[in-house]
């Protein structure tokens, strides 16, 4: 590949090339056309109504990359820990089910990232505004 130097400097280059590269990235889809946090949100759903969390499209991502795969009772509790946590006025809330992280915005009760303890080893949440542990 070569590439042209004239006026740019080395991360304009690297700027231009990765703006073309997450351009072209795909969504995943299985085979009958659904992306996984769309699978995810159903299964949600058909537990127990709507009453349950439902998952962003980044929370979704990093739960398929990870190889999270919640049960329905670590969803219930996941579900459980974001209505206390939206009772007692938080927000914007850390919940703890078993070794896992979930970032949950309380009021559209959805799940903004999930973490488990291989990828976050510092342990440092932000921008949060309490803490349930379901």
């Amino acid at each position: 590949m070569k590439i042209n130097t004239n006026g740019i400097s080395l991360e304009q280059a690297a700027a231009a090339y990765l703006s073309q590269v997450s351009e072209t990235r795909v969504e995943r889809k299985t085979t009958d056309g659904k992306s996984f946090a769309e699978i995810l949100n159903q299964k949600g759903e058909e537990l127990n109504g709507t009453r349950n969390v439902r998952f962003s499209k980044h929370a979704a991502e990093r739960l398929y990359d990870r190889n999270i795969d919640l049960s329905d009772e670590q969803l219930e509790r996941l579900t459980k820990g974001t209505e206390d946590a939206e009772s007692k006025g938080i927000d914007s809330s850390l919940v703890m089910v078993d070794d896992l992280a979930f970032i949950v915005n309380t009021g559209s009760k959805t799940v903004v990232t999930a973490m488990d303890p291989a990828n976050n080893d510092k342990n440092i949440f932000t921008n949060i505004d309490g803490a349930v542990i379901a």
